[in-house]
């Protein structure tokens, strides 16, 4: 059974999006985008989850251990997740040859009838599961949507996004971490290199 998470009246929205618009803080993140990732030395595992996608098949976090993940908890019904939708088929699309995925976690009280429908018409292109209440409380309870987690290649989470936030700040994010392993790669690579030249 679906998590449910209260969804807020109207006026309740329209109050808070008028406050975060008018921050300077909001202000400030739409001109300065910036790449939020933790040292590596401060993350935390992110919490492994087996939940069904709308073909039934079981998706585990741990299967996607070795790709940079984005796992965002969304609902059809929050505005900010709509916008935040679009730019995450473009990440799929642009980065998923570079060992890149984004799965959708969908904390819907409806289920899989109010989300199908608007998978087809977002033309979502990654794997979406219905949420419940155990991994929103593994996630820390997941009290806002959207909330997203960037989940580097360790398995390890290495940024945490509350609420709507700039589409660059999630690319530098995303770009950081894929540019992080692909160094590292290298070193291991030029490293290897000279251990053998060296024998």
């Amino acid at each position: 059974m679906p998590f449910r998470v209260p969804r807020p009246s109207v006026s309740v929205l329209l109050i808070l999006a008028a406050l975060v618009a008018c921050s300077p803080s909001f202000e400030a993140s739409q001109t300065t985008p910036r790449a939020s990732v933790k040292p590596a030395k401060e993350r935390r595992p992110a919490p492994d989850f087996a939940l069904k996608d709308e073909n039934g098949a079981t998706v585990r976090l741990s299967d996607y251990r070795g790709k940079v993940v984005l796992l965002n908890f969304w609902a059809t019904w929050c505005g900010p997740c709509k916008i935040e939708i679009p730019w995450f088929v473009e990440f799929e699309s642009k980065y998923k040859d570079q060992g890149f995925a984004v799965i959708g976690v969908s904390m819907d009280e409806g289920g899989w009838d109010d989300v199908k429908p608007y998978l087809r018409r977002a033309k979502v292109n990654y794997r979406v599961v219905i949420g419940d209440e155990e991994v929103a409380l593994k996630y820390g309870s997941v009290e806002a949507l959207p909330t997203s987690f960037l989940i580097d290649r360790e398995g390890l989470i290495a940024a945490v996004h509350v609420g709507l936030v700039p589409k660059s700040d999630y690319q530098k994010s995303i770009e950081a971490l894929l540019g992080s392993a692909s160094e590292s790669r290298r070193d291991y690579r030029r490293k290897t290199a000279l251990a053998g030249a060296s024998q």
